[in-house]
């Protein structure tokens, strides 16, 4: 059995939000969202894509038809607020996510993740990503606009240059600075940059920020989070640093702690 965990709000998030030409909801095989709330609650609200896992007469959560779960890279299940692995006596609608989880952990080669404080909690954070959609069309999900994904819960995001421009976005994610790190200031030296402290005045003066880019903003935040290469790779799977930023990042971090710590002779990517 693959087991079970607890994920994030913003684990889910940016699983929801990762993208290469199109959002990565389209691909089959990537994400299987469900919900173990019960059918009026559903019906209400749910998370995009998400679908209702049906119960026996029992009352035994049902492995969804249609869905071969071994072949799925991540399954999410939540319910109304499961905010720990422990069940509860409770309620019988308390620690629902679970005891679904447990019926699934044996169909997948991957980790069923449950998320964090449960719908309640995701939706607090995340109301832009509620629906009553229940079936969702492949043309649909083609034309599905992902957001920025998120570095730092509610602080920090980063995007490319269509979603800087999106109102919408900037309104949802309560956006009011950018950074724009983009071709043309590629001559900046990164090291005068974080010598000025630049990213510390934007978070602690101004509050949320975004930093677009596609090639070079991973390199930024890499060196932003000190050695958090796995972290920002964690929020955005495809990143791809530009490998002058990388060996300029490397330089630096000999300057600064006299050594190499990071090894980028071999990037996972």
């Amino acid at each position: 059995m693959a087991g079970v965990v607890l994920c994030e709000p913003t684990e889910l998030y940016n699983i929801l939000n990762q993208s290469t030409r199109l959002s990565r909801l389209t691909e089959t095989n990537y994400l299987c969202l469900l919900d173990a709330r019960t059918k009026r609650e559903y019906n209400e609200s749910h998370v995009i894509t998400a679908r209702r896992v049906k119960q026996n007469e029992m009352g035994r959560y049902l492995v969804p038809e249609s869905i071969e779960l071994e072949c799925i890279k991540y399954c999410v299940v939540y319910d109304g607020k499961t905010n720990s692995l422990m069940l509860s006596s409770q309620s019988s609608l308390d620690g629902a996510a679970i005891r679904c989880a447990r019926v699934l952990e044996c169909f997948t080669r991957h980790p069923i993740l449950i998320l964090k404080g449960g719908y309640e909690r995701f939706s607090v954070h995340y109301h832009f990503l509620r629906t009553q959609k229940i079936f969702w069309m492949p043309q649909e999900l083609d034309a599905f606009q992902p957001y920025p994904v998120e570095i730092l819960p509610a602080q920090l995001y980063m995007g490319n240059f269509k979603q800087a421009c999106d109102q919408q976005i900037q309104k949802d994610l309560k956006i009011i600075a950018q950074v724009n790190i983009s071709e043309e200031m590629l001559s900046i030296s990164m090291r005068s940059l974080f010598e000025n402290e630049f990213p510390w005045l934007i978070l602690r003066a101004i509050g949320n920020s975004k930093i677009h880019s596609v090639s070079s903003n991973p390199a930024c935040l890499c060196s932003y989070f000190q050695r958090a290469w796995n972290h920002v790779q964690k929020c955005k799977t495809n990143m791809r640093p530009n490998r002058g930023f990388v060996q300029q990042l490397s330089d630096w971090e000999i300057q600064i702690h006299g050594s190499a710590i990071t090894d980028i002779s071999e990037p996972y990517y």
